[in-house]
Formats: C-alpha cells, sequence, structure tokens
C-alpha cells in the first residue's frame, strides 16, 4: 500500500513538472487569442482579424506565451512573394454556377450610368471584369475598397474594363456612391441582366478574356477572392 502511494506521488509530480514546463498551447486563433503587430503592440481581435480579411498579412505562432500560458502571435504584412504562396494555398474560390470557366461568354449590349456603351457580345481583344452586386449586399461593400486598388493597378491598359452590374436605380447609387467611392464602371438597373444569367448571390465576379472565353467566376466574397480576379486578369493579358 505504502509502495503503490510512492508511486502515485511519484506520478503525480512528472506530471505537474510537464504541465510547468509545457504551458497550455491552444493553436486555435479567437477572440482570446494574444496577437502583437510588428510594431511589438497587442492588436484587438477585430483589428488583427479585419488585416487578415485584406489577404495581405500573415500570422504565426511567436513562440512566446503569457504569464498565463497562452500562445503569442505575431501579424505579420506579406511580401509579393509570400502573398501569393499564401493565397495559392487557400482553396480556390468557388466558381459560380451561371458562369463556367472555359464556356464561350453570352454576351449582351450595356450602357453604365454615365451613358458610356459596351458591347459585350464582341469582348475579343477587351478583357471585361464583371462585378455583380447591390448596395444594401455587406460583402459586396466590404470589398469595394480592395476593387478600387484593382481598378487603379489597370488605369492606364484600356484592353481592361470593370463594369459594376448593381441591381439598384440610378437614384439609389448616385446617393450611395456620394460617400463610398467605387471605380468600376456602374451600370444601374442591371436586374435583368442577372436575370439574364441566372445569378443566384452576390457578390458575383466574371473575368472574360480577349478571346471571349469565361477566364474565371466565383460566388460570394472569400479572402482570396480580389487575388484570384487580378491573377485571372494578368493570366488573360498575356
Amino acid at each position: 500500500m505504502f509502495k503503490n502511494l510512492i508511486i502515485i506521488a511519484l506520478l503525480f509530480t512528472a506530471l505537474f513538472s510537464y504541465a510547468q514546463e509545457n504551458p497550455i498551447k491552444k493553436n486555435v486563433l479567437n477572440e482570446q487569442s494574444v496577437v502583437r503587430g510588428e510594431d511589438g503592440l497587442v492588436y484587438p481581435f477585430n483589428a488583427w482579424k479585419k488585416l487578415m480579411q485584406t489577404g495581405r498579412y500573415g500570422i504565426k505562432n511567436r513562440k512566446t506565451f503569457t504569464e498565463s500560458g497562452h500562445p503569442e502571435y505575431l501579424i505579420y504584412e506579406l511580401s509579393a512573394d509570400q502573398k501569393s504562396a499564401y493565397m495559392d494555398k487557400i482553396p480556390k474560390p468557388r466558381t459560380s454556377e451561371s458562369f463556367r470557366e472555359g464556356d464561350l461568354f453570352n454576351g449582351l449590349r450595356i450602357t453604365d450610368m454615365n451613358g458610356n456603351k459596351y458591347d459585350l457580345r464582341d469582348s475579343t481583344g477587351k478583357i471585361f471584369v464583371l462585378n455583380f452586386w447591390f448596395i444594401n449586399c455587406p460583402p459586396c461593400k466590404k470589398e469595394i475598397p480592395q476593387l478600387n486598388e484593382l481598378v487603379a493597378k489597370y488605369k492606364d491598359n484600356k484592353d481592361v474594363v470593370f463594369l459594376g452590374i448593381a441591381l439598384d436605380e440610378k437614384y439609389d447609387l448616385k446617393s450611395f456612391l456620394k460617400s463610398t467611392a467605387f471605380d468600376y464602371n456602374i451600370v444601374d438597373g442591371g436586374r435583368y441582366i442577372a436575370n439574364k444569367y441566372g445569378v443566384k448571390g452576390y457578390p458575383t465576379h466574371v473575368v472574360v478574356d480577349k478571346k471571349g472565353y469565361i477566364a474565371f467566376s466565383t460566388l460570394g466574397l472569400a479572402s482570396n477572392t480580389i487575388y484570384w480576379v487580378e491573377k485571372s486578369i494578368n493570366e488573360s493579358l498575356k
């Protein structure tokens, strides 16, 4: 009996020592996670989550722990190569059922809010980048800043045409655009266009290559959606 008690005591001591040497290691990032920036400051959950959603930042374990034994993480800005490698590891955004990649795009004539006309029936030589959206769509509004950055990258290339096909009417769009800049060429009253193609969710992105084929499409907003839109544009330009 006494011998058994000694064995139990030794086991308890060993387990206690192991626990002391191995603090809590929870690798699941959540609201309680301690995330520091490269400036050494602790970022609140909403702050680092927002940065991660841009696809420009990565998070790694710093291999240090808080006094309570929780791991600390470092959020850092990705280089261009790191960003590409990171984005390629993430599953490709789901394809829109309305626009199957590799199919010939069934174009039409449309006019934007400023009276500019586009003939999408003949896209030879042009790359059309379409975004189906509407004002009261949270993910649609969330991606606008990144879409504006995308437009800026190709501002000097007349062969890349950005068209934002909105379900809303011109009056509502004008009011919205006063406070929220959206640099796509906006097509108002686009519900009939969305219905023509059977668009089932928003935002829906489509990239039509120079030969009129669908190079990329996706439904919804993923962390690598804009990356794939840009990647598809660049591949279509080659």
